[in-house]
């Protein structure tokens, strides 16, 4: 039987780990043997659905009102085929600090992944979200957690060695709360610790403001290799206000760094897998938590933490996630059967 081709449509070419994740997905041997991934790229703010020409789509596309017409064309012209959306974005930390109109918001939600024949969560915490505030049928509702290849992460050597450099790896974003970090390292009194932000966005110019004075604060812009970025640091903290997964948090477990994480959405994923939670994810507790790490060293299972890391990410996880969801069973909404390959 030939292979199914399996249409990704993306809104967001940007470098990050959506376009990471979909270059794994694309090139990692495993996956040739489900369907032949292709990436089509749909322009923002269109109302009409794209040509397509495949046996199964799957959106990666952001939900918003704006949006809301052309995911509804699309599940019209498409109706005899399988149509499955990744929520990339949306969690519960998310809707708290920037939704002042949640109901709303939650018949948006409702409304656009009731289109879908099937709803992939990217964490099991935004899963359980998405469960407690019924936004997706129990059995429409999948979770898959993000995954890259974490081959050169597993090859460096991990730090057992008290630290020295925490770094901090992303978008320059209110999102990704590097305010806070920045904040409270300045208001830690090793003066060994030093503090790397690898990254760039459009909070550059505020948070190189933050660290102004503080000579142990380095900006080392964006890096487009990951993996000789975090062979740079020592420890990854990521005090972010909101994330779905945290693809940066999965690859200081498998490079064996200690990571600090907000106790928020797919973040909490990683505590039970070697992660240190910071509690409150306030800047006094982050200030605690760097200087406890620094004077006491990384008390964090390691090597359990990298172990963990590598089964996420070995081809039979991902493979058996991958065919479990596009297996055959009949759809509640378009009416097709999701193919098996």
């Amino acid at each position: 039987m030939p292979l199914k081709t399996i249409v990704h449509l993306v809104d967001d070419t940007n470098a990050g780990g959506v376009t990471r994740m979909l270059d794994h997905i694309r090139t990692a041997p495993g996956m040739a043997e489900i369907g032949h991934h292709k990436l089509q790229v749909v322009k923002r703010g269109r109302f009409s659905a794209p040509d397509i020409s495949g046996d199964i789509i799957i959106s990666h596309l952001s939900v918003s009102w704006r949006t809301l017409p052309m995911l509804m064309a699309l599940r019209a012209r498409y109706a005899g085929l399988p149509l499955i959306h990744f929520e990339h974005s949306y969690t519960e930390a998310f809707t708290a600090t920037r939704v002042p109109r949640q109901k709303r918001f939650m018949t948006l939600l409702r409304t656009a992944y009731s289109l879908f024949d099937h709803v992939v969560a990217v964490s099991e915490a935004q899963g359980r979200w998405m469960r407690q505030r019924k936004l997706v049928r129990a059995d429409a509702l999948r979770v898959i957690p993000s995954c890259v290849d974490l081959a050169p992460f597993l090859t460096l050597e991990p730090v057992y060695s008290q630290p020295r450099t925490i770094g901090a790896i992303g978008r320059f974003d209110t999102q990704k709360g590097f305010d806070i970090l920045i904040k409270a390292f300045r208001a830690t009194s090793n003066p060994d610790l030093r503090l790397r932000l690898i990254g760039d966005g459009v909070d550059r110019t505020e948070l190189e403001a933050l660290a102004a004075g503080d000579t142990r604060i380095s900006f080392a812009g964006y890096q487009k290799d990951p993996v000789a970025a975090m062979a740079t640091l020592d420890v990854v903290a990521m005090p972010s206000r909101w994330e779905a997964y945290g693809l940066v948090a999965l690859e200081a477990r498998a490079a064996g760094r200690p990571l600090l994480v907000s106790p928020v959405d797919g973040l909490k994923d990683h505590a039970d897998q070697g992660a240190r939670v910071v509690s409150g994810g306030t800047l006094e507790s982050w200030r605690e938590a760097l200087e406890q790490l620094a004077s006491a060293g990384p008390a964090l299972h390691i090597e359990t933490a990298r172990a963990r890391a590598a089964a996420r990410a070995s081809m039979y996880a991902v493979h058996a996630s991958w065919k479990d969801l596009l297996s055959p069973r009949e759809a509640t909404t378009g009416g097709a059967p999701i193919l098996a390959a």
